[in-house]
């Protein structure tokens, strides 16, 4: 909270500052080694969503005799219930614990806080200018705050990872997302030693994304609803902030109202800056907690602003303004911070892709065909008329480019782009259209044995593929993989007897199709997935277990899969098409995006056993 008058004992003398400073070295040991950086209880690491959980100013719940702890009490208890379902990583409170700094104060904060330590539930706290009497963190010296909440309180937590020299600073490190994260927890105007202290930290997490929660940083005293950089946050932001890149979002409290905004730091990242604090709403905030939902899947953080202890209470017994506080939904307390984080954390913690995998390890038992494209050679090279490209199978299945009339040798080109997970880091890229037919594609030899493969026992087709971004409904229903011959060649008169026997393709909706005529069947059956996303790439695989047949994209199961009956793959025992398919006989079209490794399996595999991980079995 902002200082109220008789708050604040008179500030140190400048000499005494002074002499702070020439002792700033203490504060440079280093810190002690980080704890287990994980909890081992109900939570997972691993998942991409994950929450941390936030504690703003408490203090008014401690300020008379007695106070009453309800709704904070409430919090923690929320936090303890809903930590394995919203995995909650971590839990930070902002300063200013109490209303006085006094002794029996910190006694009942010590009891809304026990339970947290009980249960292993990592978490930090830090001093505001309430809990303590002195200006700069360089004269802290002993005091009730640090008598309760020193780091002799942290020593057991799984995230603690050490305390500056005057136990007033600390932090903290846990994996969340796959990811390692600090927080660095500063008091209230950390003195330039502590600010060193601080920067001695991030150095020695180098890897680390790095969350700041201070007291006192950003301010929406004069712009209610836009923080801007207050004095003491100023200070902070020079010396430490701005020159950190791993630092990209503080948190405080302090100032009401809640507020946030977007700084540039020295490298021109974004730094999210954002106060919480709700001491003077109704009910000295009612137990108030800030939900930060990390999503690293959907490069976002969702934010909401809520009351456990309201929420606790039935409907019928909330007075007219718990109704209004139980949940806060306006903007400056319920918002999404859209944040590429591979992107942001790529200047100190790039991700390492996985290394090309050698192409024996693909060829499983019942590989039939298993093509890649990663020759090295530079990016816009043309492949070759005359170049085969091998079916690393070893089943003879070689693949040779064919060229439509009026395209140029630029119609297909080699590529070093591929999906991250793919075992050969390389791919082609197709320049197709239609009307007229442009393009060039690749097919196997008249008597390649893959022709006549009839798959009754069942198959895995795997396709990585990258559809432009300015890929639209002008190259519909285009194929990335397909089977010569019309189903009419293959004895097949139900549906359009003129369609492929087999074909895999994209849509008009950018979707992906997989429609084939089975060997026990005289019409067409066909998988549909949902719109794919373009300038990405994606994995395809189609799984049939020799009754059935299922797609799916990048690992999961879509929802359009029939339920029909179908068994194998009817054969004219014409050649295969890699990026064109044919209606009628007649390629009308070549495939326009990028096409990675393919591969052909006899047999269903489980989606473990795709190319997008290291086989672990067959």
């Amino acid at each position: 909270m902002r200082t109220s008058p008789g708050a604040m004992l008179p500030r140190f003398a400048a000499a005494v500052l002074a002499t702070a400073a020439i002792a700033a070295s203490a504060l440079l040991t280093p810190p002690t080694a980080p704890a287990s950086a994980q909890s081992a209880e109900r939570t997972d690491p691993a998942n991409p969503r994950f929450s941390i959980a936030v504690l703003p100013d408490t203090q008014y719940f401690f300020d008379g005799d007695p106070g009453d702890t309800a709704p904070l009490d409430a919090a923690v208890r929320w936090i303890d219930r809903n930590r394995e379902e919203e995995n909650i990583v971590f839990t930070t409170q902002l300063g200013d614990i109490t209303e006085n700094g006094a002794k029996e104060e910190f006694a009942e904060a010590d009891k809304v806080f026990r339970p947290l330590d009980l249960k292993r539930i990592p978490y930090s706290v830090l001093a505001g200018n309430h809990d303590i009497r002195s200006s700069t963190s360089d004269d802290r010296g002993p005091s009730p705050y640090l008598d309760t909440f020193g780091p002799q309180r942290f020593r057991k937590s799984p995230a603690f990872g050490g305390a500056s020299p005057d136990g007033y600073n600390t932090f903290h490190t846990f994996t969340a997302g796959g990811r390692e994260w600090l927080v660095l927890a500063l008091d209230w105007k950390p003195s330039d030693a502590t600010l060193t202290w601080a920067q001695n930290v991030i150095d020695q997490h180098p890897k680390m994304a790095v969350i700041l929660t201070t007291h006192d940083f950003v301010s929406t005293e004069d712009k209610p609803g836009q923080a801007v950089l207050s004095g003491n946050g100023q200070n902070i932001w020079n010396k430490l902030v701005a020159k950190k890149d791993q630092i990209f979002l503080t948190l405080n409290g302090h100032y009401w109202p809640a507020g946030r905004t977007t700084l540039k730091n020295a490298a021109g990242h974004d730094v999210y800056a954002h106060i919480t604090n709700y001491q003077d709403r109704y009910y000295g905030g009612s137990g108030m907690i800030r939900l930060y939902r990390f999503d690293l899947a959907r490069d976002t953080i969702d934010v909401e602003t809520f009351s456990p202890w309201i929420m606790d209470k039935p409907a019928r017994d909330r007075n007219p303004l718990e109704q209004r506080e139980i949940e806060l939904t306006d903007p400056a307390n319920r918002f999404s911070v859209p944040i590429d984080f591979t992107e942001r954390f790529a200047g100190f913690a790039p991700e390492t892709q996985p290394a090309p995998r050698p192409a024996e390890a693909m060829v499983i038992p019942g590989t039939v065909a298993y093509w890649r494209f990663d020759e090295r050679r530079p990016d816009g090279t043309p492949v070759p008329e005359s170049t085969a490209v091998r079916d690393l199978s070893g089943r003879g299945n070689d693949l040779t480019r064919v060229t439509l009339p009026g395209s140029g040798a630029d119609a297909l080109t080699f590529s070093g782009e591929h999906h991250p997970a793919q075992p050969g880091h390389g791919s082609l890229l197709f320049n197709g259209s239609k009307n007229p037919a442009r393009g060039a594609y690749l097919r196997t030899s008249d008597s390649a044995p893959l022709n006549k493969e009839t798959f009754e026992r069942g198959y895995t087709i795997e396709a990585f593929m990258k559809l432009p971004a300015d890929w639209d409904a002008s190259h519909a229903w285009m194929g990335l993989l397909s089977r010569m011959g019309a189903g009419a060649d293959a004895g097949r008169t139900g549906s359009d007897p003129l369609e492929p026997v087999g074909t895999l393709n994209i849509s008009d909706g950018h979707g992906a199709q997989w429609a084939v005529f089975p060997q026990r069947r005289n019409d067409i059956s066909t998988n549909w997935s949902h719109e794919l996303p373009t300038d990405t790439w994606v994995h395809v695989a189609v799984v049939n277990d020799g009754r059935q047949t299922v797609m799916y994209i990048d690992g999961a199961k879509v929802l359009r899969n029939p339920s029909t009956p179908a068994v194998g793959i009817a054969t004219a025992g014409k050649p295969w098409l890699v990026g064109a398919t044919t209606y009628d006989r007649v390629v009308e079209q070549a495939f326009y995006g990028r096409i990675g490794d393919i591969r052909i399996v006899d047999r269903p595999l489980r989606t473990e056993q795709f190319m997008t991980a290291v086989p672990r079995g067959n």
